[in-house]
């Protein structure tokens, strides 16, 4: 299908909650090489082709794509099939997704405290490292360049001014704690030293990443 086609399957739909059940699919997901061209594309121009679409339809769709246990889209970063010059390229135009969509949708509230929060955006942005298909895998040489790719994406997130895309951050290096605690113990120690004036809720939070006690 075309790539306008393909955005309007994902994004173009009435909201049906609860946001995270995944929109059955209808036709089957582009061949693994296109739908990283795909993602690439979308991750690197996401202000002009999701400006149709609400913070509900924008987050439901993210959810259609990022369900691993449903589709392959994510999944396609991590296969060695698909040129690395490719996956890479889609790797790191996820730090602009985060920049262009989720600092700016984003409410302020943190969103492991529990309490809600008033933009549909914070969920799939705080879950978004919790559902990508690998943390780490440091015993594995053939994936260090992907590793190295995706830390780098996700610490960048601490850079943002967006406490939704900082506790994103957080969540995302916690997790990837046990396979590479130097790096998660350095960039996290960093931010802590940068970040004075942060709400004491998010530096506990981080404190408890840098020991991987995330969920």
């Amino acid at each position: 299908m075309s790539f306008d086609a393909w955005v309007r399957r994902i994004f173009d739909h009435p909201v049906r909650y609860p946001l995270g059940d995944p929109i059955e699919a209808v036709e089957p997901e582009p061949p693994a090489a296109e739908s990283v061209r795909y993602l690439t594309r979308l991750f690197t121009e996401p202000i002009a082709i999701l400006t149709p679409y609400s913070n509900a339809q924008i987050a439901q769709g993210i959810w259609q794509f990022s369900h691993t246990y449903t589709t392959s889209y994510l999944q396609n970063l991590l296969d060695a099939r698909v040129d690395w010059n490719d996956r890479r390229e889609c790797i790191r135009s996820i730090a602009t997704f985060f920049e262009q969509i989720f600092s700016r949708r984003c409410s302020g509230e943190m969103f492991h405290l529990g309490r809600g929060a008033a933009s549909p955006l914070n969920a799939p942005c705080f879950l978004w490292w919790d559902m990508f298909p690998t943390w780490g895998e440091p015993e594995d040489e053939s994936r260090a360049a992907v590793d190295a790719e995706l830390l780098e994406v996700i610490t960048r997130g601490l850079s943002l001014d967006s406490l939704a895309c900082q506790e994103s951050a957080l969540h995302g290096l916690g997790h990837w704690q046990d396979s590479y605690p130097a790096y998660v113990q350095r960039a996290i120690d960093e931010f802590l030293a940068r970040s004075t004036d942060i709400p004491a809720e998010l530096r506990e939070y981080a404190d408890d990443a840098r020991e991987g006690y995330v969920e």
